[in-house]
């Protein structure tokens, strides 16, 4: 395989936006990979405690670097995403961190069944498409 610098900001753009208090809609942004820290700090968060769906908020919140001209991206903006928008955020989150960057979703014609296709079939020792779980 073929050496290089490590990606660690993966720019985004959203299906739907998040609209501001001024109506302005934000769907370009940056996300970056995640640390262990950002897995981990969260847990201690009383609103991850007490309801485990919050870790997503946070989490996504954190990682989130950019999201069109907002000058933060707090929880209160993921918060505030549209369900798809938090979706494709949780997916290319998935994407980026466990599965790597160069996967990505395919869908068979077919038969409908979803796989992961790796992008670096080509290089040697690299499956082709892994099924998803």
């Amino acid at each position: 395989m073929s050496g290089g610098v490590l990606q660690t900001e993966f720019e985004f753009t959203l299906p739907q936006g998040f609209a501001d208090d001024d109506g302005t809609l934000h769907r370009e942004g940056v996300m970056r990979l995640a640390t262990a820290a950002d897995e981990i700090k969260p847990l201690t968060d009383p609103r991850v405690q007490s309801n485990g769906s919050y870790l997503t908020v946070i989490l996504l919140a954190r990682v989130v670097t950019e999201l069109g001209t907002l000058d933060d991206v707090t929880p209160h903006v993921i918060e505030n995403l549209y369900v798809s928008d938090l979706e494709y955020l949780q997916d290319l989150y998935e994407r980026i961190n466990t599965r790597g960057a160069d996967a990505v979703d395919a869908v068979c014609p077919a038969c409908g069944e979803e796989f992961a296709v790796d992008l670096r079939a080509h290089e040697p020792g690299v499956a082709a498409g892994n099924r998803r779980e």
